[in-house]
């Protein structure tokens, strides 16, 4: 018995080796030795529990404590720290004394466990596209890190006063707004591929694009089978990622926003520097000309939108969770829920809808209005959700995105609008200076004013944004106005 009970007090350093850090590939084949250890070393338990249940004959009343164990779901593991409570189960229930037949069952999970990721090891190894893949994965920032770099690389205080500097701002605004675009599509990968996948492979694939650099281990499967995995002594269930990538999603969102709210301020004040040190350079004499429009550039709108899709299907994920919830409330908190969370759904079919929309722009005005209605109704319907309802919080939460949205598609509709107007006055101006030459073709004074119709008309063709529908017909009118005012100053 007392050897017995020497080799119980190494389980609980014996059981956390039995993990799988999933990185380098050599370092993969290096845990393989301390994997068999632990496993003989379990079996060397077994069989000595099985001469002790012979010898004394009590299977079922024998006991063995096990060394520090505690109470409630922690375990006490000498030189190694407190047990997150994740993986709990891995390491017995939370007694202080367990039985020897039970303790058999406990260590023919573990030795099975050890065999689980040898298996691992084995399909792993025999892959040179997922050796590759997994090797190029931990040369890069988590996403958690990167997102975290942008964020405040993005932490710019623009200096209004120097044009170079704003030029250089500018352009590392540009940048982060093009590695948000990349990281987008990293979180849609892992996302997409951990939730889509059968294949435990294909999901190692799309946890270690998630980890990067930070590396991550595979600990246990819990009584759910769900696989538990852990880096940088976070414990964290397949579950827990897709809702990091959630958060991460409209984070980014809200990143981009702020970043072309940047970009804007910075061009706006670029432009107003450049004005008034042209102006400075101009004659005494003064030419009327009509002023041309100016109209701040939308960059990655396309970009918004699809965050903003993400935003609601990543949503709906959490929204399982809280009608799962429902269900254990009493009756009466589960009518007052049915109608809020019958809000909530139509609120986030509303969003879906309105970002399906406006996929792919550029789109006629009819088309982003159509999205502002859409987004404006689902922000009613959140907005009226009762705070004492279970799906409060989640409706507060998407509220603020869905009005970051709907202000987002408000300001293109305005962009299209101005746009339509400027290619509509240039053609009513064209017009209207083609009819005075037509009038009177010899009068100094008549070509005189048709030649400023013309310039008015090519700077309102200039100021219409490239991201709007009518900037093609623009494009196409432009050169002829041009022509046109040069051939009527050769009259």
């Amino acid at each position: 018995m007392a050897n017995l009970e020497i080799l119980v007090s190494e389980l609980p350093t014996l059981i956390q080796s039995l993990k799988l850090t999933i990185g380098d590939s050599n370092e993969i084949i290096e845990q393989m030795i301390p994997i068999n250890n632990a496993q003989e070393k379990l079996r060397n338990i077994k069989k000595l529990i099985a001469q002790e249940l012979r010898f004394e004959s009590v299977k079922n009343s024998a006991i063995v404590t096990l060394p520090r164990l505690i109470t409630e779901a922690t375990l006490f593991i000498p030189n190694l720290g407190l047990v997150d409570p994740a993986i709990a189960g891995k390491f017995g229930n939370s007694e202080t004394k367990i039985s020897l037949t039970d303790l058999q069952l406990k260590i023919d999970d573990w030795i099975e466990w050890g065999y689980f990721l040898q298996a691992i090891v084995a399909d792993i190894l025999s892959d040179i596209q997922l050796v590759n893949q997994l090797n190029s994965d931990i040369t890069h920032l988590s996403i958690s890190n990167e997102f975290t770099t942008l964020n405040e690389s993005l932490k710019i205080k623009l200096d209004f006063g120097k044009s170079h500097i704003l030029q250089h701002q500018i352009q590392i605004i540009d940048d982060c707004k093009k590695q948000l675009l990349q990281l987008k599509q990293k979180i849609n990968y892992v996302f997409n591929t951990i939730k889509s996948s059968c294949n435990l492979l294909n999901i190692l694939l799309g946890v270690s694009a998630f980890y990067g650099k930070s590396g991550f281990a595979l600990e246990w499967l819990d009584d759910d089978h769900e696989l538990i995995i852990s880096s940088e002594g976070k414990f964290q269930e397949l579950t827990d990622i897709l809702n990091d990538c959630d958060f991460f999603q409209e984070q980014i969102a809200t990143l981009i926003i702020e970043s072309d709210t940047l970009s804007q301020q910075a061009e706006q004040s670029l432009k107003k520097i450049e004005q008034e040190s042209s102006q400075e350079a101009i004659s005494s004499q003064k030419v009327e000309r009509v002023p041309k429009f100016s109209t701040p550039k939308i960059v990655y709108s396309a970009l918004i939108i699809a965050s903003s899709l993400l935003i609601l299907t990543f949503g709906g994920w959490k929204l399982r969770e809280h009608s799962l919830s429902l269900t254990q409330k009493g009756s009466a908190i589960a009518v007052d829920d049915s109608g809020a969370i019958a809000k909530l759904k139509s609120a986030q079919k509303l969003a879906m809808e309105a970002a399906s929309l406006v996929q792919k722009p550029p789109h006629p005005l009819k088309v982003w209005e159509q999205a502002e209605t859409k987004w404006y109704q689902a922000i009613i319907l959140l907005d009226s959700i009762p705070n004492q309802t279970s799906v409060y919080q989640l409706a507060k939460n998407k509220l603020a995105y869905y009005q970051i949205n709907y202000k987002s598609i408000s300001q293109r509709v305005l962009i299209e609008k101005k746009a339509l107007a400027n290619l509509e006055s240039a053609h009513k101006l064209a017009t209207e200076a083609n009819l005075f030459i037509q009038s009177s073709p010899h009068s100094l004074l008549i070509r005189q004013q048709a030649q400023d119709k013309l310039q008015q008309a090519i700077n309102l063709l200039e100021a219409i944004p490239e991201s709007t529908s009518v900037s093609i017909q623009a494009k196409e009118m432009l050169p002829i106005y041009k022509n046109n005012y040069a051939d009527n100053n050769k009259i």
